[in-house]
């Protein structure tokens, strides 16, 4: 037996209070099974969700595990702590959700999200170990696998956002992850 599991923020335009919320409930998760849980899978999420050809993580990070078996600690213990990081999945994004899912946006922005979300292709489908697993197995399917993959996304040959804009802010965060909480 064994455990896997992770959650991460991938905004488009990053709101620090966001990720900063979305890290604290994370690490009160991880916290109330072992102080170590957090800061370890939090440096593995950021090293795993990280895109090596563009030099960047997919998004801001969260945390990430795999293979937690009973060299970590009993089956039970590693249960409970898999139930519980799953139970603060919807604290961790809904009030996110409120918060944005209203904002208004331009045409400029929404470019910006197609860009970003390219670059979510990119990882998902050169470097994700899930999907290359599930795309190299006989009688996959294959939709299934590619779920998680956004409806539209574009590419801009060679592009690089406005020195200090919202975009070059989000991607400088994205070279050099952050310690949110």
């Amino acid at each position: 037996w064994w455990f896997g599991g992770g959650s991460d923020l991938t905004p488009a335009y990053l709101f620090d209070e966001d990720a900063v919320h979305f890290h604290k409930t994370l690490k009160e998760a991880c916290d109330n099974h072992d102080k170590d849980y957090y800061p370890r899978f939090k440096k593995w999420c950021d090293e795993y969700f990280y895109n090596k050809h563009r030099g960047e993580c997919r998004g801001v990070g969260g945390i990430f595990f795999d293979d937690l078996d009973e060299t970590e600690k009993d089956r039970e213990n590693t249960f409970a702590f898999a139930q519980d990081c799953l139970k603060s999945f919807l604290p961790a994004y809904m009030p996110i959700i409120e918060k944005r899912k209203d904002m208004p946006f331009t045409e400029q922005e929404k470019e910006w999200q197609q860009i970003r979300r390219g670059k979510y292709v990119e990882f998902n489908l050169v470097h994700d170990r899930g999907t290359a697993f599930g795309l190299n197995t006989p009688g996959s399917r294959v939709e299934s696998i590619l779920m998680s993959l956004p409806l539209t996304a574009s590419w801009h040959y060679m592009h690089e956002p406005e020195p200090k804009s919202r975009e070059q802010r989000l991607v400088d965060v994205l070279r050099n992850p952050k310690e949110w909480v």
